[in-house]
């Protein structure tokens, strides 16, 4: 996209998202184009599709769904055009409970719960810029996982509209997941050597 490097402080739309190469992957964060290249690491890989097996399996037959990116999540879009939609991400797996909120672009809206499984290449952008926009769009539940250190910190969406600790879990324990009382996932199954 040689077009942002002519262009550094232009903002773009989900409008101009839209019409990018599907050669690489992007998220759009304020108007700002972040590109998701290189392809995960195989331990990433891994994680991930434990982690899509327990949520797929415990949503089969309930109104909420999981989905793993590629998945387009547009947030803020409350009345919005393609092109006045200045957010879009992908993240590593994405629970929806409201069905309206579901197209066949992807998600239009906050999800009740994200994962991102961090990379050596978006630690900073998970941690931190990722961090304010889920918060600042009202996402309930927010889980960051550390495949080195396999752990996983679960935010929680307090009264006020910020994200507060839960905890951090370890490859040992077994995390309850917030939004769903009833779901426990053994993290030795995650984690797995």
């Amino acid at each position: 996209m040689s077009s942002f490097m002519q262009h550094p402080k232009q903002k773009y739309s989900y409008q101009d998202y839209l019409n990018w190469p599907n050669k690489e992957r992007w998220e759009l964060i304020d108007g700002v184009p972040f590109n998701m290249s290189p392809s995960p690491s195989r331990k990433h890989q891994q994680i991930l599709g434990e982690l899509a097996t327990e949520f797929t399996s415990y949503l089969r037959g309930k109104p909420c769904e999981a989905f793993v990116a590629p998945f387009d999540v547009r947030l803020f879009v409350e009345e919005k055009t393609d092109d006045e939609i200045m957010n879009v991400v992908q993240p590593d797996i994405s629970v929806i409970c409201d069905p309206n909120k579901l197209d066949d672009k992807g998600c239009k809206g906050s999800p009740d719960l994200v994962i991102e499984i961090l990379s050596p290449s978006t630690g900073k952008l998970d941690r931190w810029i990722k961090y304010k926009l889920y918060e600042r769009a009202g996402v309930k539940e927010y889980w960051i996982v550390e495949p080195t250190n396999s752990t996983i910190e679960v935010f929680i969406l307090n009264q006020t509209g910020h994200f507060e600790l839960n905890s951090v879990y370890g490859q040992e324990d077994t995390v309850r997941v917030g939004i769903f009382a009833d779901l426990l996932i053994d993290l030795k199954v995650i984690f797995k050597e």
